[in-house]
């Protein structure tokens, strides 16, 4: 299959828009911190003037209380940019109900004024090429997700989703359809999440369009409702599940080594992308002079194995896709965004670590809270790659169960946690070989107590 059959078949609209010529670059929305933050001695100042060695890890005010009681807390990273690229939201949802009109044949709809389902909210954010992106969203996911809602909220609600949400019949086996089909109510609410992730996609492409600003961020969102918590992850954030007797991760990450193919396929749709100074093949490693020639390992977007080819000039250019794990790279990053313009795409600064805009579709993750026997220590731990950059989730569970059982009585004690978890990436003496961990990007951590749910402030 040729690359102009693909764009042909998957990618219609013709050929790429030329590139705008520059011109100054305007935030679209001002730099802050979280709401929630109000009164902590956080500020867009105090992170644009600290002193290099000044890395000081913030928490909401005592007596600011969050949802469910949760904890955060965030550091700034070590001047890897001016301003904390991380941004943090969380609150109550209010789902109103819809009701269809009079009239059979009717198919607008009218919202009701009183709220009909309500629910609770965490989010975090971690943006690159700058905070506009994440700040965005922090603006705007929580108003996607709740339009995405309401306009299911009567199937939600519902023992099965009805075929038809106004209730019409058209066919007497609707019902078993949908049963053969295994629609549960729980995919209704992943179906909004997933719609609000690209509503608010679309926004964020409008926003940097329309200010000449490029930059995407992560998106890791935990949603309570009906006694299900559930977990959307676009990014490499991650959600951990602590109990007593059980560590469970809750989200699945996207890195340059999991994105790899779909990279490498916009790759090859579009090479002049690359613009002629990277090569979309991966190798093990970055080839030499003297590979000219040889035979060497290497594979391209339709391969998940591995293959030989004789090495030509043009491998020597830099890989997409370098190094392994969470320490690869994307060395020429292609990032998409349905909002600038049909399937317009850009490449970005070298050098960067994958953070896709969040076009990429949630890898949504269903905790069935009423199924659980909860403990009074039992947390979800939500962070950016900061944290786990150098703590691994055994590590995370230990000090959450070190921590939490010996300050039970402190009011505050999941915040403290929260800030004894950045603590731990800043240097101090951890591992079997003693070696220090120091992470030197933004963190910021929510810790999300599950036994006493519902309880706590809406939040901002």
């Amino acid at each position: 299959m040729s690359a102009g059959w693909l764009r042909r078949r998957f990618l219609p609209g013709g050929p790429l828009p030329a590139p705008r010529p520059s011109a100054p670059r305007a935030s679209p929305v001002p730099y802050r911190r979280p709401r929630f933050l109000r009164g902590s001695g956080s500020s867009p100042a105090a992170d644009a003037a600290r002193r290099p060695d000044a890395r000081p890890v913030r928490s909401p005010a005592r007596g600011s209380a969050l949802p469910w009681n949760a904890g955060y807390a965030e550091i700034i990273n070590a001047e890897k940019s001016e301003f904390n690229e991380d941004q943090a939201a969380c609150g109550k949802l209010c789902i109103r109900r819809y009701e269809f009109g009079a009239e059979e044949d009717q198919e607008w709809l009218t919202l009701c004024a009183e709220e009909f389902l309500t629910g609770h909210y965490w989010a975090l954010f971690d943006g690159h090429g700058g905070p506009a992106a994440a700040i965005l969203a922090a603006n705007t996911l929580h108003s996607c997700l709740r339009r995405q809602l309401e306009a299911v909220v009567e199937g939600i609600v519902a023992t099965q989703p009805p075929m038809h949400l106004s209730g019409h019949c058209v066919c007497l086996s609707d019902p078993q359809f949908v049963e053969e089909k295994g629609i549960k109510t729980e995919d209704l609410v992943i179906g909004a999440l997933e719609s609000a992730f690209q509503e608010c996609d679309e926004v964020i492409g409008r926003e940097l369009e329309a200010s000449c600003q490029v930059g995407g961020c992560t998106a890791l969102v935990a949603v309570s409702l009906q006694g299900k918590l559930y977990v959307a992850n676009a990014g490499d954030s991650r959600a951990l599940l602590v109990r007593r007797d059980e560590i469970k991760p809750l989200s699945s990450e996207f890195t340059p080594e999991t994105e790899r193919q779909r990279i490498q396929q916009l790759a090859f749709v579009y090479p002049e992308l690359l613009a002629g100074e990277f090569t979309r093949l991966e190798f093990p490693r970055r080839l030499k002079g003297d590979d000219l020639g040889q035979k060497v390992l290497f594979r391209d977007h339709h391969m998940n194995g591995w293959s030989y080819k004789r090495v030509e000039k043009a491998d020597l250019k830099y890989p997409l896709i370098h190094g392994q794990g969470r320490q690869a790279r994307l060395l020429g990053t292609l990032a998409v965004s349905r909002g600038l313009g049909d399937h317009q795409l850009r490449v970005l600064d070298t050098n960067i670590q994958l953070k896709p805009f969040l076009l990429s579709v949630p890898q949504v993750t269903v905790l069935d809270m009423d199924q659980l026997e909860l403990g009074e220590d039992d947390v979800v731990v939500m962070a950016t790659d900061g944290l786990w950059d150098v703590l691994s989730n055994e590590q995370v569970a230990l000090l959450v169960r070190s921590f939490l059982p010996r300050n039970r009585d402190d009011p505050h004690r999941f915040s403290e946690l929260a800030k004894t978890l950045i603590r731990s990436t800043q240097g101090k003496e951890d591992g079997p070989a003693g070696e220090r961990q120091v992470s030197y990007d933004d963190v910021s951590v929510f810790v999300i107590p599950l036994h006493s749910q519902g309880e706590g402030g809406s939040g901002p």
